[in-house]
């Protein structure tokens, strides 16, 4: 009996940090929260609109059940709402316009009446409300003590298509309620953050003679040709030193994956494959993973970048056309029906190189072009489901997913 509790306490050890593992948070154990609105200025409709803004960022940090009832209070009340008494926590906020018309938010989070957290906010323009609202949800997460869920902050980049041939490349929160189109006319493509900044990002033209990769400077929106090849030319991913580009050329009529050395204007073919080898993206400094037709149908596929061995990383699913890693994670895309009077569906799947463990992330629809955050926290993928694009976020270690609908167009790729 002593060895069966020693081996158990070891499985959890060993497998308390496997990502590939299902973690279920039952919404009955986590803390709850209500939310107090004691704005002073501002009409009824964009109070509620920051008001719904601040529930979703609650929500996605995944730590509290979250009362979803819009309530209003005095921000200086010495006691909680009458029918917040109940609650674990409570969020009161004080939205207020200055005399520069900028907008200020003062926050603060209770617990038994007593306040454990504040902190003061301030945005030049209210149209950038959304921000505010994720951030006071980091700052929560911060101060609750739970990993770091920094990638609420950074901005997504989108292509959106509006018509044939015709697209707009986007930067919006992860959310999309704020977008900025950024690139209008032409037909542009896979756009791709330059660094970790981003300060810049790349992107395909295809309004030339050739696909062109392009790179623009946001901050002085200088646009620069990089490099152009036949049949096709993709940025997919960037080293984290923002001196690495992963390509896919077609210089030699198949589709490879090259790496292009952004100091040197340089470049180096990984990989020849008389078929087609797409979509690699960095594992580590030294290794890629990588979409390859060498089976007869789309795989996963790992190659050591100073070698030319190349080994298979997935081994279940018979269409599996797109990936993303984070260490030894790999998330993909795998066609999980064969229906020809219908769309298939497609479901995004969750693996270790270090287990044999493989977790189905969705359920329905089309899913696809999944991409971990830095830290490797979460993930954002592109859902398509009776006729509308949507940004799906998944935190892993909470099991759980949130959706966020484009409301015109459809998404053709993104990053974040």
């Amino acid at each position: 009996m002593k060895f069966f509790i020693l081996f158990s306490m070891l499985l959890s050890f060993i497998y308390a940090s496997d990502a590939t593992i299902e973690v279920v948070k039952k919404v009955d154990s986590l803390p709850s929260l209500a939310i107090e609105d004691a704005s002073i200025s501002y009409d009824d409709t964009f109070k509620l609109r920051f008001f719904k803004s601040i529930v979703a960022d609650v929500n996605v940090i995944s730590i509290f059940n979250v009362d979803r009832h819009h309530r209003q209070s005095a921000f200086n009340a010495s006691d909680v709402l009458r029918e917040n008494k109940d609650k674990n926590y409570v969020l009161r906020y004080k939205m207020y316009e200055d005399d520069n018309a900028a907008l200020n938010i003062n926050m603060i989070l209770l617990n038994k009446n007593n306040v454990v957290f504040s902190k003061n906010y301030r945005v030049r323009k209210k149209d950038i409300y959304m921000f505010v609202s994720h951030a006071m949800a980091y700052d929560i997460n911060e101060f609750m003590g739970e990993p770091s869920v920094a990638w609420m902050k950074r901005k997504v980049i989108f292509t959106r298509i509006i018509a044939p041939k015709k697209s707009e490349i986007v930067i919006a929160d992860y959310t999309l309620a704020y977008q900025h189109t950024i690139v209008k006319g032409g037909f542009n493509i896979f756009p791709k953050w330059a660094n970790r900044a981003q300060s810049g990002f790349y992107y395909t033209s295809l309004d030339a003679q050739k696909p062109t990769l392009k790179y623009i400077n946001i901050k002085t929106a200088e646009v620069k040709s990089i490099i152009s090849s036949d049949g096709m030319m993709i940025c997919s991913d960037v080293s984290d030193d923002g001196n690495t580009l992963l390509l896919t050329m077609a210089k030699d009529g198949q589709p490879d994956i090259y790496t292009f050395d952004i100091k040197k204007n340089s470049y180096k073919k990984e990989t020849s494959y008389k078929g087609i080898d797409v979509n690699a993206q960095f594992m580590n400094t030294k290794e890629i993973v990588f979409i390859s037709s060498r089976l007869g149908y789309p795989n996963v596929f790992i190659k050591k970048l100073d070698t030319n061995e190349i080994e298979q990383a997935v081994f279940y699913g018979n269409s599996n056309s797109a990936c993303s890693a984070h260490g030894h994670y790999i998330v993909y895309k795998a066609r999980e029906s064969s229906n020809m009077f219908s769309e298939n569906t497609f479901n995004l799947h969750l693996i270790s190189t270090k287990t044999d463990m493989i977790r189905r992330l969705t359920a329905t629809g089309v899913n696809e072009f999944p991409r971990f955050s830095k830290d490797g926290d979460a993930i954002i993928f592109i859902k398509n489901y009776k006729g509308q694009s949507s940004i799906g976020i998944i935190r892993l270690n909470h099991n759980k997913n949130y959706l966020f609908p484009l409301l015109r167009g459809r998404i053709q790729s993104m990053d974040w």
